[in-house]
């Protein structure tokens, strides 16, 4: 074994890519490659979007009225957040995660 590596410990970090367009998109194949923004409480602003979405200017935490006709003409699908499914979606990769590891800090 390489004496730079003997005792080091890794520490992965892993973060889901827009996660919580990414749970709207498993449930609907049609919305990959598509812009894709989910939005906060009460609809207020843009709280994820994908790459798709971002390249057409939409920043996380703009005002949704503001961009509401911009989304519209552009065709990005919207999404009120969905709690319940992005809190299951994520117990789910975590438990993946421990099978690969047993100390695992959310």
């Amino acid at each position: 074994m390489d004496d730079r590596i003997r005792g080091c410990r890794a520490y992965p970090h892993i973060d889901g890519n827009s996660f919580y367009c990414s749970c709207e998109r498993v449930f609907d194949p049609k919305l990959t490659e598509m812009p894709v923004i989910a939005l906060s409480n009460d609809d207020g602003c843009a709280l994820a979007q994908t790459a798709e979405a971002k390249s057409l200017g939409i920043k996380m935490g703009d005002p949704y009225f503001k961009i509401h006709e911009m989304c519209r003409r552009q065709g990005v699908w919207v999404f009120s957040s969905n709690y319940t499914l992005y809190g299951n979606m994520s117990a789910r990769a975590n438990a993946v995660y421990r099978d690969f590891s047993p100390r695992v800090e959310i």
